[in-house]
């Protein structure tokens, strides 16, 4: 008789900060998929699975999990060279994959789960808190759940049954709000507007589940720049959400920004622009506790990071720091970032002196600023 295969379902994304994390996907695609700035759902519908069939999937995991633990010694060693053989004798190539998110989650501690797709919250309450309590009681060791959400669906939850779904287990959701800006978020396609991504958050906060939101700097173009962080800082100050994540925008072939860009109604904002967006959402900060996260390649300054209101001044002064810089010493920079060859201006030192050269000829060939900030949108656009 031909043994069952014990897979589950794994969606294409997740936040960085979710790299160790369980995957465990509960929703396919996005209820929403018009946003002018995003491609990945362009071809799926969206579908929200059964309670049944998640569970059905949390049995498996569970089913993996207790082969690998079978390789872990009673002081909790891992044998690796076993866990590789016990791989290498899977058939399936997406049985494999399973067994390899498990194990790579055992061993490095199995504490947290994201439970994916692009808007998990679209279930409802009652069944996502089913699908919650389940989990927990497959895996009692798990320290923290978290999960995608739009803000318009957010917005249609209660801070009751927020306490709901955090009594059931849910511990962080992630918002892509991108702005905070109602000129922005319509010019964007966002479908969703300033006073829902604010009552989403207040809810959130108030069923006392952690809160992390997006912000793209850049998304309105130079047209809406002051307004993208205006915006933004509004809302951010108005909920108080735990992290604030940078995202920094790019204009993408294939998107419906890009063809705004390509039809003259959207010019790219300059990175300096777009770091003069994050300064302002960063000073206009009121006595919130909130962090600012910046855990991406496409960020050009990834230090920029730390609690809004304790570490700003640091925050201020690291852009401004790069903003006084004299423009061709910023240029160097801007192209070494943005072609990955360093994680901030203090690897600057480090180069090799092949690459110095390379970029100084790609700045001799591109003298136009506004060509040359094209050049590093469309190298941003590699990473995303």
């Amino acid at each position: 008789m031909e043994q069952q295969e014990r897979t589950f379902r794994i969606g294409p994304i997740r936040p960085p900060s979710e790299a160790n994390s369980l995957l465990l996907q509960v929703t396919n695609g996005c209820t929403w998929n018009k946003c002018k700035f995003c491609q990945l759902y362009r071809h799926t519908k969206f579908k929200a699975y059964s309670a049944d069939s998640i569970k059905a999937d949390i049995d498996n995991i569970a089913y993996q999990a207790d082969i690998i633990r079978r390789y872990q010694t009673p002081l909790g060693a891992w044998d690796i060279d076993g866990l590789n053989q016990e791989l290498g004798q899977i058939p399936s190539e997406e049985e494999r994959q399973c067994f390899y998110m498990v194990a790579n989650w055992l061993v490095g501690g199995g504490e947290n789960v994201f439970l994916q797709d692009g808007n998990t919250t679209a279930l409802s309450s009652g069944r996502l808190s089913d699908v919650l309590i389940y989990l927990k009681q497959a895996f009692p060791g798990i320290k923290r759940i978290t999960s995608y959400g739009r803000a318009e669906n957010l917005s249609r939850v209660s801070a009751e049954e927020y306490a709901e779904l955090k009594e059931a287990g849910l511990d962080r959701i992630h918002s892509g709000f991108e702005t905070g800006s109602d000129a922005v978020l319509q010019k964007i396609n966002k479908g969703v507007t300033q006073q829902q991504e604010i009552t989403a958050g207040k809810n959130i906060k108030a069923g006392g589940i952690e809160l992390s939101v997006y912000f793209m700097p850049g998304v309105g173009g130079k047209e809406l720049t002051k307004e993208n962080a205006e915006g933004t800082s509004h809302v951010i100050n108005e909920i108080g959400p735990d992290f604030l994540r940078i995202r920094t925008a790019a204009v993408k072939p294939g998107t419906g920004l890009y063809e705004d860009y390509q039809n003259g109604q959207l010019t790219l904002c300059s990175d300096e622009e777009k770091l003069l967006e994050i300064r302002t959402v960063i000073e206009r900060a009121a006595e919130i506790d909130t962090r600012v996260v910046s855990d991406h390649i496409i960020n050009l300054l990834q230090g920029v990071e730390g609690h809004i209101v304790l570490g700003r001044q640091k925050m201020l002064d690291m852009i401004d720091g790069y903003l006084n810089k004299p423009e061709h010493e910023k240029r160097l920079y801007q192209a070494a970032r943005r072609m990955a060859l360093v994680n901030g201006p203090g690897d600057m030192k480090y180069l090799d002196q092949s690459r110095i050269d390379q970029i100084e000829s790609l700045i001799r060939a591109i003298p136009d600023p506004y060509e040359w900030e094209e050049k590093m949108n469309a190298l941003i656009g590699r990473y995303i």
